[in-house]
């Protein structure tokens, strides 16, 4: 695993400790199921490896259908499931603005990165990554488990790239070691 050839090294530095910052944004298309779920993922794994200083990760939505609305309730059922603690999430959409607040905004699917360029106007600092490109499948797409139902699955794939994801920047030695 490690970070895709355009993918921009992280640049806010925390002084105090010198460890560098890594903002990470997740797409999906309405924010209540793929895009939270690698948040809280991510979120859960860098707390337990003590990281959670390193990192800035949250979620928005490709699309504004959702906009306002919690995580979708079986999406939540299979966190309870797996002991992944969820926050007061609220769905909201990615904004032109985003781009330039984030160093990795990653995406599950060929649509969402096509909502992406479209939104961001483009991706001049090889900012726009999908989660798969994180895992020895980089060439899979994460299905939207709103239409599917396959919640577990789509949570197991997400936990994948996320895994993945954090050991492509351990290798870079952003943070320390995470």
């Amino acid at each position: 695993h490690r970070l895709p050839h355009s993918a921009k090294p992280p640049s806010r530095i925390l002084p105090q400790r010198g460890i560098t910052m890594i903002k990470i944004l997740f797409i999906c298309h309405g924010n209540i199921c793929r895009s939270v779920s690698a948040q809280y993922i991510l979120q859960d794994m860098v707390n337990r490896e003590n990281r959670a200083e390193c990192f800035v990760i949250d979620s928005a939505a490709a699309t504004r259908e959702e906009i306002g609305n919690p995580i979708y309730p079986p999406m939540a059922a299979e966190f309870r499931k797996h002991g992944v603690p969820i926050g007061t999430h609220r769905a909201r959409q990615l904004t032109r603005a985003d781009y330039d607040k984030w160093d990795f905004i990653i995406g599950m699917d060929d649509e969402n990165r096509a909502d992406m360029m479209q939104i961001l106007g483009g991706d001049p600092e090889g900012k726009i990554h999908l989660l798969p490109e994180y895992t020895e499948r980089p060439e899979h797409r994460i299905e939207d488990p709103w239409w599917t139902g396959r919640y577990g699955v789509v949570f197991d794939e997400i936990a994948e790239g996320c895994r993945g994801l954090l050991e492509s920047l351990q290798k870079t030695g952003k943070c320390g070691n995470i």
